[in-house]
């Protein structure tokens, strides 16, 4: 391949020139089976100083890499000594990266000789020159001459881009392999891309991209390739090369180079020989100490791998490979990943370094060890609410009108205080009329009596008798519309200070009254914790309005009808408070915990969840 870019590049440059004589002709082929950067250069030289008329002498000076420092590679005619002149034209060309002439004042006389110097730049990086020594002649033909030697210098500029690679070049090809990576969702595409431009890059026959598994490294991508088998003698054979180079966290290049380190290459060989590609090259994809997977680079016949480019290799599988290694993680299932993770766990438990991982790791074996060995009060805990033992209604005994209030929710009224009071004017007055009505009745019998007419007196008596009840019920009636506490208690509901004229209709719940001694605390248990309570079961309450005191309880029914409250099944449980504060009132809510038994301190924090996973299991399992 890179026999034929020389024969193809020297071919455009005759083109250019037009040189066509058959000493030329010689000098041509030479240049083109040129083995090296220094064959070339000198071939070049020949044909240069042959081809233009007046050379004295001539030099290319190159550098090998870019820490290297200028050196000649090819002097013209051979074993010519150097001119001081001539290396100062060069240096001043290299120093200014542009064309330096000298002598061109005295050009005009033939025996003074100037000297010409032409930079050779890729991509503006400097990569050598080649100077002249030219015997004088005249400006416009000294510009030709320059002209026709920076068309030579293309020549050179063509070898330095197939022998290497500027900085430049290997940062935009990195930079492209990444984005190559990038551009991909999915690892496998992602893996098939890079490999199939790094083969297109660098001209490669087949590059191959594996990552490691267990022990060993399994080839997940291949270049123009999107799908292979895996247990083709190629893929274990590239495997082999992969781990070979891995276990020697090393390149590994196969034909060695002569001045290349002592390697293991058994892999590589049998790859070679089995396979026929002309060149193998291997480079581990590491993440520091780490080896994530290698990069198998395969060339045709006949060519091998140069030293910048392995470099530019190496470069390459340091950035892809962990690109490459994350997507490669990211593609694999849920359970795998946990798999992994836990393993990775487990390498770091039982190897070296890691000892804050070892020490809370301890820890936490140490804390369940304790919780699953210790017993604790096993308490069911619910939300629960104060109600009075006894809760009386206050209702209106007769239809009326509110004219006097005296107390509200709240209020602490004691037995027979006046809560509120009806309009009883209209009572009274019907009682006033019964007694005038029963005044002139007793009248009229004790004439009835005093006339001897005693069937008239006893009328008279009778319907007296009836006036008397009649008195009596209104005076029942009048009573009744004063409303009196029937005990110490709280009024716990009921305010008629904002309805005072207000009518109110027989049977009316007026108020609502508690008593102050007695309690009781109604518990809402859910359903999965109601088969552990029972009656006599003690236990403790904690209000919120006082958090800091608890009241003790004694579970006295179990109502066995459910109750709906918040998306979920509640058993209304009743307990009796022992030991009652008179900071209690109806309506206070807290929280409850019957105290069931002794368990596990572990049992006692993780049975719910076991419940529902249990539950959940039993519902999915067929």
């Amino acid at each position: 391949m890179a026999e034929k870019d020389g024969i193809a590049l020297i071919t455009d440059a005759r083109r250019a020139a037009g040189d066509a004589d058959a000493f030329e002709s010689e000098l041509w082929a030479r240049l083109a089976h040129a083995a090296d950067a220094r064959s070339f250069a000198a071939g070049w030289l020949e044909i240069q100083c042959r081809a233009l008329d007046g050379v004295i002498r001539g030099v290319v000076v190159l550098r090998a890499s870019e820490a290297a420092a200028f050196a000649p590679v090819a002097v013209w005619p051979e074993a010519i000594e150097g001119s001081p002149k001539l290396a100062a034209v060069v240096e001043r060309a290299l120093q200014q990266r542009r064309v330096a002439v000298d002598g061109a004042k005295r050009a005009a006389r033939r025996q003074d000789p100037v000297f010409v110097a032409h930079p050779i730049l890729v991509d503006d990086e400097l990569y050598g020159a080649a100077a002249l020594e030219l015997e004088g002649r005249p400006e416009s033909a000294l510009r030709e001459l320059v002209q026709r030697l920076g068309w030579g210098i293309g020549w050179l500029e063509a070898l330095a881009r197939r022998k290497t690679f500027t900085s430049k070049a290997r940062l935009v090809t990195v930079l492209e392999l990444i984005a190559t990576a990038l551009q991909h969702d999915r690892f496998q595409a992602a893996a098939t891309a890079v490999a199939t431009e790094l083969a297109t890059t660098f001209g490669c026959e087949r590059v191959s991209i594996g990552f490691m598994k267990g022990r060993h490294i399994y080839v997940r991508a291949l270049s123009h390739s999107a799908a292979f088998s895996k247990k083709t003698n190629l893929i274990r054979a590239l495997e082999g090369a992969m781990d070979e180079a891995a276990d020697q966290l090393a390149t590994v290049i196969f034909p060695p180079r002569k001045d290349g380190p002592f390697q293991v290459t058994r892999a590589h060989a049998e790859l070679l020989q089995q396979h026929g590609t002309g060149a193998v090259c291997t480079v581990p994809l590491t993440a520091g100490a780490s080896v994530l997977g290698a990069l198998v680079l395969e060339l045709p016949a006949g060519s091998e791998f140069d030293v910048r480019t392995v470099e530019l290799y190496e470069h390459a599988a340091l950035l892809v490979g962990p690109v490459l290694d994350v997507k490669r993680k990211e593609d694999r299932w849920l359970a795998q990943k946990a798999l992994d993770s836990m393993a990775t766990l487990l390498r770091r438990l039982a190897g070296p370094r890691h000892v804050a991982l070892k020490m809370w790791t301890l820890l936490a074996a140490l804390t369940i060890a304790f919780f699953a060995i210790v017993d604790g009060d096993y308490m069911v805990t619910a939300d629960a609410n104060l109600e009075g033992t006894v809760q009386r209604a206050i209702t209106a005994a007769m239809h009326g009108y509110v004219i006097e209030a005296r107390a509200r929710a709240g209020d602490i009224v004691r037995k027979g205080d006046l809560l509120a009071a009806l309009d009883d004017r209209d009572l009274r007055l019907e009682r006033q009329k019964l007694v005038s009505q029963g005044a002139q009745q007793e009248g009229e019998r004790r004439q009835a009596v005093a006339e001897g007419n005693r069937a008239r007196a006893r009328i008279l008596e009778a319907q007296a008798g009836q006036v008397q009840a009649q008195i009596a019920l209104v005076d029942e009636q009048i009573a009744r519309t004063r409303l009196l506490a029937p005990f110490d208690a709280v009024v716990v509901k009921g305010d008629l200070s904002q309805s005072l004229g207000a009518a109110v209709e027989r049977g009316n719940a007026l108020f609502e009254v508690a008593p102050l001694d007695t309690y009781r605390v109604i518990m809402k248990v859910d359903e999965r914790d109601i088969t552990a309570v029972s009656v006599g079961q003690t236990g403790r309450l904690a209000l919120t309005s006082m958090p800091n005191e608890e009241i003790a309880l004694v579970v006295e029914k179990i109502t066995p009808v459910s109750v709906v409250d918040e998306g979920r099944n509640y058993f209304r449980v009743e307990a009796v408070a022992k030991g009652a504060s008179e900071k209690l009132r109806p309506g206070m809510e807290g929280v409850g915990k019957i105290q069931v038994e002794e368990r596990k301190l572990i049992w006692i924090w993780t049975h719910k969840l076991v419940h529902w996973v249990r539950m959940w299991i039993w519902s999915w399992w067929p």
